[in-house]
């Protein structure tokens, strides 16, 4: 039997010629003078033509349900929880306007749900029971250095006090020894008690080690007078007795510099049956754009972002635990990029393939590798085409998971760069040395790719931008299936909407895809009218499901324990050739942490089919999981949902 590839190569010559020469003879001249939008549309309309690279189709909200969505994850209930907090809007932020959307694909209907923080640029994954983790956002946006008008930046608070930390409420003023400029802090911070440092051969004291607080600062007065050029210390006015001496503040330049966007704590549960946010306790740590990835025993690790003074955390990563609700720090420090693509591997380690999707040094975490949380060791992965070219890919799991290996597609240069890579690169990491090959090559240098997984094994690949956000017209209209079989980019039907910043893609519970968000900076190509927020969603009807009717897979147990099997029922067991465990997406900012595709050993019986669940915890994570059997012909059932304690 040809691969799926081969045959959509062979159909897609003959129904091309057939579908031209048949519109030629019935329109002659016609066609070729006025007819190509219709000519093409005609040809994507054909039965044959959607076999063989599918559809797009264009989901139309009601006015009132639309939104400026930056994160989506589809809950075990088959809804789309579609977050966009203040949508990249100041003006919604200022008036504390957030917004989530809850979306039935099936029924079509959207409901509003109350959002209770600014939840834009969040961090969101799968728990064990079906709730949604999120956690971090926004506190206050970015201002870019023309628009700053009061000079401000971090000041880090020391308190040499071994006995007691001490509060400073927000508006506390330090002012400097030798500068004599006076700043206000914008927020509260509580500055740890000091640590007593003893030599560890005789126990005699040695020293106060202060405890650190950072707050961010600005000016009482605008203009640039009030800048500081140079490191100073700052007495922090109100304190008495003792506070005064123990009490002090430390900062660098202070300016009229860009203010990058600032992080929160806040953490929430989404229940997707009571279908509401639940606050649950905050992080140490604030964080703008941050990664959660769940590990093995089911707590979620949460890593870098920018934190309550708009500074990339520093390397101080943290776990939730979902039964105390509580977040603690993990062993040791490790800094990424904001956004770092982090998996956990089949034997419960991490990897990291360097995708990010933004802020950050570009010389620090930005290598490829293998981390061992529990050690703080790091592994670098040689081979990596277009290294210095990684931030804005996509990363995703190639299926089934059980082979390790991973993709990363496209990517562009650090911050606003123009520069974008057209590479995919691969990697299988139960080699003894693993290192990066390359895939096949995409048509354009592409940021902002979005990969999914379908039920097939076959990676749906489309979207994204040559250009940062879009500049310069620059949406890339295309859309590829990868076969990790035969290693080959298969052309399908273009998309009709153009994705690039804060867009993302879901696989559904039929089989289909949707699509949304997207912000470009620009809508034209010389880059002189601002772009609009694209607040349609698409789905993408994949050539499976063109094919003929899909094999049935009726209810089984909702349950099935590690290594357990569970039966259920089909008239079509004959055909069908493999099951996959499909974990829900939950995606945003090119991040896709949660996307895996586990093969399951499967047994024909006289009720329909019995599937086995792998024993291996670090591959099959607690959760819920969409299971999809797979005939002879490429086509995939509809989902059963399926929970794993």
């Amino acid at each position: 039997m040809k691969d799926p590839s081969s045959r959509r190569r062979v159909r897609r010559i003959a129904i091309g010629t057939a579908v031209v020469l048949a519109l030629a003879g019935m329109n002659g001249p016609w066609l070729w003078r006025v007819g190509s939008e219709k000519y093409h549309n005609y040809k994507i309309n054909q039965p044959e033509y959607k076999a063989d690279n599918g559809k797009w189709e264009v989901i139309d909200f009601p006015e009132e349900y639309r939104q400026n969505t930056i994160h989506a994850s589809l809950l075990h209930t088959g809804k789309i929880l579609m977050v966009a907090g203040s949508g990249n809007n100041q003006k919604n932020f200022d008036d504390k306007k957030f917004d989530t959307r809850l979306w039935d694909p099936v029924k079509n209907t959207v409901k509003k749900i109350p959002t209770p923080v600014d939840l834009f640029c969040t961090g969101h994954t799968q728990l064990a029971d079906g709730k949604l983790l999120i956690a971090g956002g926004t506190k206050r946006y970015e201002k870019l250095k023309g628009d700053v008008t009061k000079a401000g930046g971090l000041m880090i608070v020391h308190n040499e006090n071994p006995d007691k930390p001490i509060t400073l409420p927000a508006g506390t003023r330090f002012t400097g020894k030798k500068n004599g400029k006076t700043f206000v802090s914008k927020d509260a911070v509580v500055v740890e008690r000091a640590k007593k440092v003893f030599d560890k051969e005789t126990g005699a004291f040695l020293r106060n080690d202060p405890g650190l607080g950072r707050i961010y600062v600005e000016a009482q007065q605008s203009g640039s007078k009030y800048e500081t050029g140079t490191q100073d210390n700052y007495r922090v006015q109100g304190l008495s007795g003792g506070d005064t001496r123990n009490t002090y503040g430390i900062a660098q330049k202070l300016a009229l510099d860009k203010k990058d966007f600032q992080g929160i704590k806040d953490t929430f549960e989404f229940d997707p049956i009571a279908e509401k946010y639940i606050k649950v306790d905050p992080m140490n740590e604030a964080r703008w754009y941050p990664t959660l990835t769940t590990l093995t025993d089911g707590k979620v690790l949460s890593l870098s972002g920018l934190d309550e003074i708009g500074q990339l955390v520093p390397g101080k990563n943290e776990v939730y635990d979902p039964k105390t609700k509580k977040w603690t720090y993990t062993k040791g420090i490790r800094q990424f990029p904001t956004y770092p693509a982090i998996f956990q591997m089949a034997d419960g380690r991490l990897f990291y393939s360097g995708s990010n999707a933004g802020y950050g040094p570009d010389d620090v975490g930005r290598k490829p590798g293998i981390w061992d949380l529990e050690t703080n060791k790091f592994q670098k992965i040689p081979g990596m085409s277009d290294p210095n070219l990684l931030e804005t890919s996509n990363t995703v799991e190639l299926p089934p998971a059980q082979d390790q290996r991973y993709m990363v597609v496209g990517g562009g240069g650090v911050g606003e760069s123009k520069d974008s890579s057209s590479k995919t690169r691969i990697v299988d990491l139960r080699e003894t040395a693993p290192r990066f090959r390359d895939g096949p090559e995409l048509d354009k240098g592409t940021r902002y790719p979005q990969a999914s997984v379908l039920p097939d094994d076959s990676v749906l690949i489309s979207g994204g931008s040559e250009d940062y956000r879009g500049r310069g017209a620059s949406n890339i209209k295309e859309a590829r299936l990868y076969d990790p079989t035969s290693n080959t980019l298969d052309k399908v039907a273009d998309p009709l909407v153009g994705r690039n910043y804060h867009s993302g893609s879901i696989l559904l519970p039929d089989g289909r895809v949707m699509f949304f968000g997207s912000d470009s900076l620009y809508s034209d190509k010389g880059n002189t009218k601002p772009g609009v927020f694209e607040q349609r969603v698409e789905i993408y009807t994949p050539p499976y499901l063109y094919h003929g009717s899909q094999p049935t897979l009726g209810a089984g147990p909702k349950k099935i324990a590690r290594g357990g099997s569970g039966t259920f029922p089909t008239s079509h067991a004959a055909s069908i050739k493999k099951a996959r465990l499909i974990r829900p997406s939950a995606t945003t900012h090119v991040t896709d942490i949660d996307q895996t595709s586990i093969a399951l050993d499967m047994k024909k019986t006289a009720k329909g089919l019995t599937v086995t669940i792998p024993k291996n915890r670090s591959l099959v994570e607690s959760g819920w999981y969409m299971l999809f059997v797979t005939d002879d012909e490429g086509t995939p059932s509809k989902a059963q949902w399926v929970h794993v304690p």
